[in-house]
């Protein structure tokens, strides 16, 4: 069963709770947030599951005009002196409204009708200027201390002053409400002072007076006292006979204003207590809609948004007792809710499940619609569609269909578009907004298989016009070029819209100028790509890695393996890592620092730092100056199970290896040389060492984490027993090729997770 009808079946089967009548309040002291919206429609759906079912129900929506001004947001500071004024005599923020009250009740009340709630809308203001609380003002005097024990003993609040009378009213001389404490009562008049203090939100002016708490039949310009809140909540169910009345789950917790009202029912008012509905909160981002604070939308703005029935369906699909999470800005949640949605519809149609098909008909804001098969464009495709060009919507759906649209389909689609563009402008995230890339193409490690997919392609774009057409020409180029499919359009969305997706890319890249996608396809891969030997995993992770452009065309064979590895486990020590390394040590008996040398690999890192204008005599590239040691007879030291186990790897293939805390590298990093006077407080040292233009270094978000390419590394990101995410450096210039470095950062990662554990989250070579 439907919650609401559940809620009917439990009300209607208690046999107490007659005659049936909802009630609901708000206070219109601003503009309402859109969790305001969860209380009138929860009352709503109980209210039609109630007619529904086939029983007699009212249901009044109260609008509490009596209440003062509280408070201000920050857009209305300018209305101070308002301050302490019931709502119904504060000025309007703007004209063409008689009160604060109207202006903000309109605003509401309009929302609530346009989302389909079918309440008599009533003023508090004008119920107690009536006289229909002069009875319930009177019980609320003549019980005072009976008022203030179930305060204590119920909520547990400090007993009041002496003579505190449960009410408020007008100032006769400054005209506030929110500062009067009534302190006397002889039965027919009150005694009161308007405090100066009482309040930090207003100043009363300390006037003290007399007057009536009742409505003058007589006087129209005579107001009537005002019950406090808690007293004034069940007041209202005697006043109106209201039956049935919920609140925010935080009324209802122990000693809260539910509990209060509750015993003042019994012992006060002499009424049954109403049957109660605690709904959950409305949340955005995880937090309570909070008009004060600032948080969430405002109510008004789920009209803007969203289709009244979606509108209403995201209140209606939730049981009230369960939290409802919608937070639209830069997520998919507006086209996830249209999806649920459409699947209720769907449900309601062929009847596949009953429960669905009642939320449909329940967020329906006039009549429902009949059970009929009917094509609904999804909203999430007419969002892309309509971000192409030239695209004509009715004509796209109804070949998606096989037919053409009906008047009602027709409607339906019209209406997705609107708010298609709403999302689009305003709440999509930013991959669903589709805008040529500007990024420079340098930037993108690809291979050069797909560089040459894109360039081929670049020719076929300016021949072919038909987007379709174009869709089958890019699968053909594909194939005939032997590159995968997953790679080659990973490649185009990168490079043309510096996304990994989107949509058909036939119909996306159309929307843009011949000239300028070529541009963008078009790169001369002899320069700009090095060749890579076959099988090396090429990966493109500009989230966590690039090597700037300056520095690839300055020195082409450069290359940098790259690892993450996360949940590692790094100790002092390890008995096997040990015994590991005085084998390989063993291996390297007879070393010499002429034969250093000789190797390939350390000639390439001294020729590169010569470029930088460093004397490698007295930088020492890292895999010379582990192995330099060794050639001299000193000791191998000793730092952490990390360091020196991807340090035997060095030392085998005398490659640079670094590895840096990833929790402390202010991801995207990048190759590049550095700024000339950048500082680095290197690993050991107590004072800033500064960096020349001319030097080529590894930067993070916060600066550089190492200085000449392998010399040395930030004491910032230092690799220690506290550790527990790896970022993996792997350094390739010259005669290090692609190939070489992807085998010493292989190497590296499994020693690494032999000795501390771990899970690998990505490796590879970005070229």
């Amino acid at each position: 069963m439907f919650w609401s009808d559940r809620i009917a079946h439990e009300i209607i089967a208690s046999g107490s709770h007659k005659p049936y009548w909802v009630d609901d309040m708000f206070t219109p002291s601003g503009f309402a947030h859109i969790g305001s919206l969860r209380g009138p429609l929860v009352h709503d759906l109980a209210y039609r599951s109630l007619v529904d079912a086939g029983v007699k129900a009212t249901f009044t929506y109260i609008f509490n005009d009596f209440d003062p001004v509280d408070g201000l947001p920050p857009e209305l500071s300018r209305m101070k002196d308002e301050l302490g004024k019931p709502l119904r005599l504060a000025k309007s923020p703007e004209p063409g409204f008689t009160s604060f009250a109207e202006y903000f009740t309109k605003d509401f009340q309009s929302v609530l009708v346009s989302l389909g709630v079918r309440a008599e809308f009533r003023s508090s203001w004008d119920m107690y200027h009536k006289g229909l609380f002069d009875g319930v003002i009177r019980e609320a005097l003549d019980n005072a201390t009976r008022i203030q024990d179930i305060y204590q003993r119920v909520s547990g609040s400090k007993k009041r002053d002496k003579g505190w009378l449960p009410l408020q009213v007008i100032c006769e001389k400054c005209g506030r409400l929110g500062t009067t404490r009534v302190h006397g009562w002889d039965g027919t008049m009150v005694e009161y002072t308007c405090e100066p203090d009482m309040v930090t939100w207003a100043r009363g002016c300390g006037y003290t007076g007399k007057t009536s708490p009742f409505t003058d039949p007589n006087d129209s310009k005579h107001h009537p006292g005002k019950l406090p809140w808690k007293v004034d909540w069940p007041a209202h169910w005697k006043v109106l006979g209201v039956t049935i009345e919920g609140a925010g789950k935080d009324h209802s917790s122990a000693g809260g204003s539910r509990d209060i009202a509750k015993e003042l029912c019994k012992d006060v008012f002499h009424i049954d207590n109403p049957y109660n509905l605690p709904y959950e909160f409305f949340l955005i981002g995880g937090k309570k809609m909070s008009s004060s604070k600032g948080l969430g939308l405002k109510g008004r703005d789920l009209t803007s948004l969203l289709p009244a029935e979606v509108g209403r369906f995201l209140f209606t699909r939730t049981d009230y007792r369960q939290a409802i999470e919608f937070d639209p800005m830069g997520t998919m949640a507006i086209p996830d809710l249209f999806d649920e949605y459409d699947r209720c519809w769907q449900a309601f149609i062929d009847g596949s499940d009953e429960g669905l098909a009642r939320a449909f008909e329940l967020s329906q804001i006039q009549d429902i619609p009949d059970k009929k098969a009917m094509f609904v464009p999804r909203f999430r495709d007419v969002a892309n569609f309509m971000q192409l060009p030239n695209v004509d919507l009715v004509s796209k759906f109804s070949a998606i269909k096989g037919s053409a649209l009906t008047k009602e389909e027709k409607a339906v689609l019209e209406n997705r578009g609107k708010y298609a563009r709403v999302w689009l402008d305003t709440y999509a995230p930013d991959e669903y907004r589709y805008r040529i890339s500007t990024k420079s193409k340098q930037e993108y490690t690809f291979t050069k298989e797909q560089w040459l997919f894109l360039n081929a392609l670049a020719t076929i774009w300016q021949r072919v016009d038909d987007p379709e057409k174009m869709q089958s020409e890019l699968f053909v180029l594909a194939k005939s070029q032997g590159i995968d499919l997953r790679s080659a359009f990973k490649a185009l969305y990168l490079v043309v819209l510096d996304k990994e997706h989107g949509p058909r890319a036939g119909w996306l890249l159309k929307q843009f100028p011949v000239d300028a996608v070529v541009e963008r396809l078009t790169l001369n891969t002899k320069e700009a790509v090095p060749d890579i030997a076959q099988g090396v995993s090429v990966i493109a992770k500009p989230e966590y890695i690039l090597i700037d452009p300056k520095l690839k065309k300055s020195i082409p064979s450069i290359s940098v393996g790259v690892a993450l590895i996360k949940g590692v486990t790094i100790t002092k020590t390890d008995p096997g890592l040990e015994k590991e390394k005085q084998e390989f040590l063993s291996t390297l008996a007879g070393l010499t620092t002429e034969k250093l040398g000789t190797y390939p690999e350390l000639i390439s890192y001294r020729k590169l730092y010569k470029e930088m204008g460093i004397d490698w005599h007295s930088r020492r590239p890292s895999p010379e100056a582990l192995l330099r040691r060794i050639a001299v007879g000193k000791e191998l030291y000793s730092v952490n199970t990390c360091v020196d186990a991807y340090n035997l790897v060095v030392m085998k293939h005398r490659i640079s290896v670094g590895a840096f805390d990833a929790d402390n590298v202010a991801f995207p990093t990048v190759l590049r040389f550095a700024g000339e006077g950048d500082e680095i407080l290197l690993l050991g040292d107590t004072t800033p060492t500064k960096y020349t233009a001319k030097e080529i270094a590894y930067y993070d978000q916060n600066g550089g984490y190492n200085i000449d390419f392998n010399f040395r590394d930030a004491k910032r990101t230092m690799v220690t027993e506290q550790t527990k995410n790896i970022w993996i450096n792997v350094d390739g210039v010259y005669d290090i090729t692609p190939a070489a470095v992807e085998q010493s950062l292989q190497e590296s990662v499994e020693v690494i997770m032999k000795y501390c554990g771990g899970t690998l989250e990505f490796q590879g070579v970005a070229a």
